[in-house]
């Protein structure tokens, strides 16, 4: 699967102590009616625990110039760290999303999937706010495009 190229996000919960929040590349497009899409977590991380029905929850896609943002999120720094990595505003739900992101779904965990390691989340899109440019990051075996 390493040959799949993908467009990196962060998605973004409410913890105890603070936002959590990884990077990931398995989001795509669900539905329209109701606006909805699929991201897969696996159930080791952090992320997961917080992932209940009706959990807010943020996905940001993110742009070219991120690929910082990307790293500090897939592990280069610790948990605390991560969110002094780029431009965090407070969205409407009270997560934070990243400013110059390609754009920002603010979203409610619906349903979840346990398969393998992972859950499939379906977030149901709240809001949504894009930017100007397309200019997606791109992460194919191991490397940003």
């Amino acid at each position: 699967m390493r040959r799949l190229a993908a467009s990196v996000s962060i998605v973004v919960a409410k913890g105890e102590d603070g936002p959590v929040g990884m990077a990931a590349t398995s989001i795509t497009s669900l539905t329209v009616d109701p606006p909805a899409v699929l991201v897969c977590v696996n159930r080791a991380t952090s992320l997961h625990a917080l992932l209940v029905p009706t959990a807010p929850l943020s996905v940001n896609l993110l742009s070219k110039h991120q690929q910082d943002v990307s790293a500090a999120f897939g592990g280069g720094l610790p948990r605390e760290e991560r969110f002094k990595v780029g431009s965090w505003v407070a969205g409407e739900n009270g997560l934070l999303s990243l400013g110059e992101a390609q754009a920002n779904l603010e979203c409610v965990v619906d349903a979840m999937l346990a398969y393998g390691t992972h859950s499939i989340v379906i977030a149901r899109v709240l809001r949504a706010k894009v930017s100007e440019s397309v200019a997606p990051l791109i992460y194919q075996d191991g490397a940003y495009l």
